[in-house]
């Protein structure tokens, strides 16, 4: 049985490395979220449990990037700041 948001997960986590870093977050938690229901019901064999386990890892990597990427900005910009 596929868990109904593995796709979406999987997706949300790449776009996140390649497009536009705020969905990292939101692919962290879906993946995390599905995860644990994943770990709540074994029995039911899941099938794409490597989609959300992938998506979830490229949505911390996109997360951490978008954490970098903030952390460059604001350093410009006090750098901008104390120089006018």
């Amino acid at each position: 049985m596929q868990h109904p948001s593995g796709t979406s997960i999987l997706v949300l986590g790449i776009l996140s490395l390649v497009v536009c870093g705020i969905l990292g977050p939101i692919a962290w938690s879906m993946g995390s979220t599905a995860v644990r229901e994943m770990d709540a019901q074994p029995m039911l064999n899941w099938t794409n449990r490597g989609n959300v386990t992938a998506g979830r890892i490229c949505g911390i990597i996109g997360t951490c990037l978008l954490a970098l990427q903030i952390i460059w900005i604001l350093v410009i910009i006090g750098v901008f700041a104390s120089l006018g």
